[in-house]
């Protein structure tokens, strides 16, 4: 017998023609060892009674079941359709049918879970293909305009040169844009793994300042520095270079020639803190908050080279650290932006 294509209805019914034959067996036994009636009738009354007993069983289990099963094909159907907030099923005891309950309401969470991350994702990716592509724009339609000039007009060697160092710059603005948009996927898809050490933040700031003393020198901005050498604390040397860099670039880009910037480094019990003042320009308090989304810039700032995305790479690499960045501004009094680094 092929029992993977017995359905539920053959197998009561076998079931019941071996009862039914071995209840027969069993009366006729009874008769030949007693040969009375009255014993005999009393068996046939017990057989029928467990019979019955057992039909009404099997009924109320039948019925059981395909209530559940329907319920649960509707569930599920509703589910897939995302038509459903949560999957409810009449199980209020702690059977089978409630632990497939429970077990199915564990699914739809994770499924929704999913779902939603799903959305953000292609939320975050449509936001950041517009970004990218109001950021492109501007300086290939520059590089177009001076490729067609070039190609077209005859220009004067001297005109030429200007032409040529304008095209390069336009250039070298896309390229920071494109090595900017690949630290920012990698930080936030994770194939970037922070290798954090416990190390000497001094030398880790002193790579950081490396990056704008020639640009500070130019401006003739003075730049003081308060920082121990053998204080250490837990970070990615690489990474948290590149965000201090990127905060004391932005001080040297809006603080006007003859301007200071002062870098202090404080051990606190639970965290190391670093302060970049400038005397700079300052922010407005209503915008503190909106400085670190990505390519944000203020409107009275266009004129200054950058892409608005370097505080936001910052905010990023000190939050998957442990740490946070705290900002303290005044219109024409400058900015002081505190970087906190866990101590453990």
């Amino acid at each position: 017998m092929n029992t993977k294509k017995l359905s539920i209805n053959k197998a009561c019914a076998i079931i019941g023609t071996v009862i039914a034959v071995a209840s027969a067996s069993l009366l006729a036994i009874l008769y030949l060892l007693t040969e009375n009636y009255i014993v005999v009738l009393c068996g046939l009354v017990f057989v029928l009674l467990v019979l019955f007993c057992g039909i009404l069983l099997v009924s109320v289990m039948r019925r059981n079941l395909t209530l559940f099963s329907e319920t649960l094909c509707r569930t599920l159907d509703d589910m897939m359709a995302g038509d459903t907030e949560s999957p409810l099923l009449d199980t209020e005891e702690e059977n089978l049918f409630y632990k497939i309950n429970h077990r199915l309401v564990r699914l739809y969470e994770i499924m929704r879970e999913n779902r939603r991350s799903i959305a953000k994702e292609r939320e975050e990716l449509q936001e950041l293909i517009s970004d990218v592509s109001h950021q492109v724009k501007t300086p290939i339609a520059n590089l177009k305009m001076i490729d067609a000039t070039l190609l077209e007009q005859s220009v004067p060697e001297e005109n030429r040169r200007d032409f040529l160092k304008a095209m390069g710059g336009q250039i070298d603005k896309l390229d920071f844009l494109m090595q900017a948009m690949v630290k920012t996927s990698r930080l936030e898809t994770g194939v970037i793994s922070l290798d954090k050490r416990k190390l000497p933040i001094y030398d880790t700031l002193a790579a950081a300042l490396g990056g704008i003393l020639l640009n500070a020198e130019k401006k003739n901005i003075e730049v003081s520095v308060s920082c121990p050498e053998m204080l250490e604390v837990v970070h990615d040397r690489k990474w948290t270079s590149e965000a201090l860099f990127n905060i004391l670039d932005n001080a040297v880009k809006y603080t006007p020639s003859g301007g200071r910037i002062g870098v202090s480094v404080e051990s606190w019990e639970m965290y190391l803190k670093i302060d970049i003042s400038d005397t700079g320009k300052g922010i407005a308090e209503n915008r503190h908050g909106t400085i670190f989304k990505r390519f944000y810039r203020e409107e009275e700032v266009h004129d200054i080279d950058g892409i608005g995305i370097g505080l936001y790479l910052s905010r990023e690499i000190i939050t998957m650290q442990g740490g946070y960045i705290k900002v303290v501004s005044e219109l024409g009094k400058g900015s002081t932006f505190s970087v906190f680094l866990p101590r453990k």
